[in-house]
């Protein structure tokens, strides 16, 4: 089978009557748990940004606080399930200050741990991709806004390092 273009979708889409076009969207959502997300996140969350954030910290927190530290193993297996989630939350909202907000946001829990992610090299490569990923989102974002997020990062890393 030959996927259509998203061109040719949109036009289909713009002849369907009213309720055939909801039941191919609940069809949809009910195909694949992150196509039912990013409904959820336009129906419901995309006209309070502030609020979408908590809500994706929260369950960051969540997740954070569940972690087996026994083991780098399994800090591992959870970093990156963590790690992925807040990638697909960040793909939703398509928001440059969201994604450095919640990438932040990552690093400075990620930082926290106990017991440390520097002493696993894995993990504290995963750690310097992410702050160098926020380095270069920063650049993007509007002048006071890479004042904050800056000052945010130098709290917890050595800026200097990453130049």
């Amino acid at each position: 089978m030959k996927t259509e273009s998203i061109a040719s979708i949109k036009k289909e889409l713009k002849h369907l009557p009213q309720e055939e076009l909801i039941e191919v969207c609940l069809h949809l959502g009910k195909f694949k748990k992150e196509n039912k997300a990013l409904m959820t996140y336009l129906l419901f969350q995309a006209d309070d940004e502030a609020g979408y954030i908590e809500s994706v910290k929260e369950s960051m927190d969540e997740l954070f606080d569940e972690m087996n530290t026994q083991s780098y193993f399994y800090m591992k297996k959870t970093i990156r399930k963590i790690l992925k989630q807040t990638k697909q939350y960040i793909k939703f909202s398509k928001n440059k200050a969201t994604e450095v907000e919640l990438l932040l946001y990552f690093c400075e829990r990620l930082n926290a741990l106990k017991p440390s992610i520097f002493d696993n090299i894995l993990l504290s490569n995963l750690f310097d991709r992410q702050v160098m990923a926020i380095i270069k989102k920063i650049g993007a974002l509007h002048e006071d806004l890479q004042f904050d997020y800056t000052n945010r990062l130098e709290e917890f890393v050595d800026l200097d390092y990453y130049a």
